[in-house]
């Protein structure tokens, strides 16, 4: 796959270098960026906020691919852009418009070998297991029902699997990290990020960048272990089991 840029959220703008720049920069000069966003009646103005942060990070044409809450993506309608950006919203719906498609898209990727960013939403549906939303495991509070994304009890659906963990965001300022931790008591790894934190993932490995941290976890042994890592660390090696 090409390279995978996955950032936690967030709208501080001394962030935005570090945590879009490294996925334009691997999308060539002045690239052309599809940036998927899911409907909800307000798409053309969100479209218009990632435009203008990409275009205040490098020079660059975003190109906003809107699909409707409850529609599907036409991997068509990504056109010959150089790069995509699946931006925020609703995970849920996210995961829905993407699910049906998996494989045209990763196709898609891999044929121009285009870089992915998924920002929020975007981010956690990147997962081959996607955590969409809940606030409740077996009606146990695990994490804020601000944080539950419109669901009760937690929930993991099929995603992308362009990245080797499972991901939840806004860790930090929405307290998300205790649903990972419970999605992956039964083994697995997970990457928890921070609001205006990325994790820039290529062929030479993963390394953190932004504000905030990333929360590594492993939950392969008895016991599930958390690393927390920072701008300029190195992740270990991401390769699957």
């Amino acid at each position: 796959m090409p390279t995978v840029h996955l950032i936690g959220g967030g709208w501080d703008p001394s962030a935005a270098a570090a945590v879009y720049g490294p996925f334009l920069e691997a999308a060539g000069t002045a690239p052309t960026v599809a940036t998927l966003v899911l409907d909800e009646g307000d798409g053309e103005v969100q479209s218009a906020r990632w435009a203008q942060v990409l275009r205040r990070t490098a020079p660059c044409e975003p190109v906003p691919v809107l699909v409707p809450l409850g529609g599907r993506l036409d991997v068509a309608a990504l056109g010959d852009a150089d790069a995509l950006l699946v931006c925020g919203g609703l995970t849920p719906a996210y995961a829905d418009a993407l699910a049906p498609v998996v494989g045209e898209l990763r196709a898609w990727l891999a044929a121009g070998e285009r870089p992915y960013a998924g920002f929020s939403a975007g981010a956690a549906v990147a997962a081959g297991r996607a955590v969409v939303g809940g606030w409740r495991a077996g009606g146990v509070r695990v994490c804020p029902e601000d944080a539950a994304e419109d669901l009760d009890e937690v929930s993991v659906v099929d995603g992308l699997g362009v990245v080797p963990w499972t991901v939840d965001v806004h860790c930090a300022q929405w307290g998300t990290l205790p649903r990972l931790l419970t999605v992956l008591a039964g083994g697995g790894r997970g990457l928890a990020l921070d609001e205006d934190t990325a994790v820039h993932l290529d062929g030479d490995g993963a390394r953190v960048a932004g504000h905030g941290t990333a929360w590594l976890v492993d939950g392969g042994g008895a016991a599930v272990t958390v690393t927390a890592s920072r701008a300029g660390d190195r992740l270990p090696s991401p390769g699957a089991r």
